[in-house]
């Protein structure tokens, strides 16, 4: 059994090739930079969800792609925190906002879904709301524009250069949670 201060970052986003690269796959990309940065395993696949295990800041991690597609998202967490033994606060939920700047990131240690489905299914499959989030600005979404057209657009050519930059300091947020926990971590990168 895994060790009950084990950290679960799970991304958000839409599997398939299609979606790779679109603003709604924010949560993803911070995921796989993780993954990618922190030299963990290749990804292999856990009921519904892409996962990687190892260690983070020198805590066990599991890194997790749900395979549900975002609007159902709250089945992977669950399954995700049921196979690890542990309660929902050991949970980091990354995610789009097009509520945030282009190149923002905001944590927060629980809360409403804020109208976004991803988060919604995941707060109905737990019957909580009291997990950490970390949202990546992908907005603002454009004067009467259909957000859910606006998300799955991919990035203009003169912002990817910023959501770089978001999707790296968002990676450094999920590190140090890992270490330091949610209240410094907000104190930290909200700003």
């Amino acid at each position: 059994m895994p060790p009950p201060d084990i950290g679960i970052i799970l991304g958000l986003g839409n599997p398939g090739d299609q979606y790779a690269g679109t603003r709604h796959n924010a949560g993803w990309g911070v995921v796989e930079t993780l993954r990618g940065s922190g030299r963990l395993p290749r990804w292999s696949t856990e009921g519904p969800a892409r996962v990687s295990r190892g260690t983070l800041a020198g805590r066990d991690a599991i890194l997790a792609l749900p395979l549900t597609y975002m609007n159902r998202s709250g089945g992977a967490a669950s399954s995700l925190l049921a196979g690890a033994g542990v309660g929902a606060d050991r949970l980091l939920v990354v995610t789009d906002d097009f509520a945030l700047p282009l190149g923002k990131i905001r944590l927060r240690a629980g809360g409403s879904s804020g109208g976004h489905n991803g988060l919604t299914s995941i707060v109905t499959s737990l019957g909580t709301d009291a997990f950490p989030r970390l949202r990546v600005g992908i907005g603002p979404l454009p004067p009467g524009a259909s957000s859910e057209e606006f998300v799955l657009e991919r990035f203009a050519p003169p912002e990817e250069p910023v959501v770089a930059e978001a999707v790296a300091r968002a990676a450094e947020a999920c590190l140090a949670w890992c270490s330091e926990g949610i209240a410094r971590v907000m104190d930290r990168f909200n700003g």
